[in-house]
């Protein structure tokens, strides 16, 4: 009877342990399915995340390589595109979009813009241009307006009651200049032509918003300067040049972020192409040209007048192997008067941007 009891019992246990591991086998399978469940589940979450963060950066970088910015000093051929709504339009049909920066009182300022990555593109002189390139500064040269010799865009400027008459009558005076800029070099220029020892002439490095004060009031007794503070200068405060044309007159340069040209090369392109079209179209309105500038500049209607006389055609165009032995020889000269702490090799300073009158 014992016996029959145990393997009564034991043969209930068999049993009931059977079922149990039958039980606890299917638990197990769904356990294992539905871990194999979540984690395909997981991987192809992960695997969209994946897809959806690229697609973002994607977008981002598409965006980001859609977008010019335009920096601008006061006159010039920007802002007045920026006015006229042209360049936009364009570059809006393109896909690009346009942002504005300015304006600028000088070269050395937009160029520290684009510098500091806050600017693509921007209007100078070759000068300051130059002078840019050989500090350092991650610059290209994207388009050039060339030298017009009868241009009277520039002059060194005194007091309407100074004895001063000529650049003679300068030796042993004080000259505001814009250091390593468009002043300084027609200063030196002009005492190169008249033969007169640079030294001989005190150059005082200010910005044009603190040189126009210092002529005034007599703190110095010459200024070297460029449209419009010129018409401003002769109208308003009653200056008078002592020179006329540029002894060494110089190149416009669209100036261009390195990395800006390199990486977004076509945007780039487009809006120097379109700037180069709004030139050609003021050009042939020189009227709206001065209405534009009184808008902008809050000048008078006489001033802006003269100082579109003065400054000539707003032609711009992508740089020749002639421009660039020209501006060659400015940077060599540059070097020479110890301007620049550097040589600057001007073809290798072009924008790369695929244009067959760049190579």
């Amino acid at each position: 009877m014992v016996n029959n009891d145990q393997d009564h019992r034991f043969a209930d246990t068999k049993k009931y342990s059977t079922g149990k591991i039958l039980a606890i086998a299917v638990s197990l399978i769904g356990l294992i399915a539905s871990s194999c469940s979540q984690q395909t589940a997981t991987n192809v979450s992960a695997k969209s995340d994946t897809t959806s963060n690229s697609n973002t950066v994607a977008t981002k970088t598409t965006e980001k390589n859609n977008v010019i910015r335009l920096g601008y000093q006061k006159g010039g051929i920007i802002p007045l595109a920026r006015q006229r709504g042209e360049l936009e339009r364009q570059l809006t049909a393109q896909n690009i979009k346009v942002e504005w920066s300015g304006p600028f009182d000088r070269c050395a300022t937009l160029l520290s813009s684009l510098n500091g990555n806050r600017a693509d593109i921007g209007g100078c002189g070759d000068i300051p241009t130059i002078s840019g390139i050989a500090a350092g500064q991650p610059l290209c040269i994207g388009s050039v307006q060339r030298p017009s010799p009868d241009s009277l865009g520039s002059a060194i400027l005194v007091r309407g009651d100074s004895p001063i008459r000529k650049p003679a009558d300068l030796v042993g005076k004080k000259v505001a200049v814009n250091q390593g800029g468009a002043g300084e070099y027609l200063l030196l220029k002009v005492l190169e032509k008249e033969k007169i020892p640079k030294e001989k002439v005190q150059r005082v490095y200010l910005s044009p918003n603190d040189a126009a004060p210092a002529l005034y009031q007599g703190s110095v007794d010459g200024w070297a300067v460029w449209e419009p503070y010129i018409s401003i200068a002769e109208l308003e405060h009653k200056a008078r040049r002592i020179t006329t044309t540029h002894p060494a007159p110089t190149y416009g340069i669209m100036v261009v972020r390195g990395d800006a040209a390199k990486e977004n090369p076509v945007a780039v392109k487009a809006a120097l192409t379109a700037l180069s079209e709004d030139g050609d179209w003021l050009n042939k309105n020189t009227n709206a040209a001065s209405d534009f500038l009184v808008k902008e500049l809050k000048l008078s209607d006489a001033v802006a007048k003269q100082v579109t006389k003065n400054r000539g055609p707003e032609s711009y165009v992508f740089p020749n192997s002639e421009d660039v032995a020209n501006l060659q020889k400015t940077a060599d000269w540059l070097l020479e008067q110890k301007i620049i702490p550097q040589k600057v090799d001007i073809a290798a300073s072009v924008c790369p941007l695929g244009t067959t009158a760049s190579r």
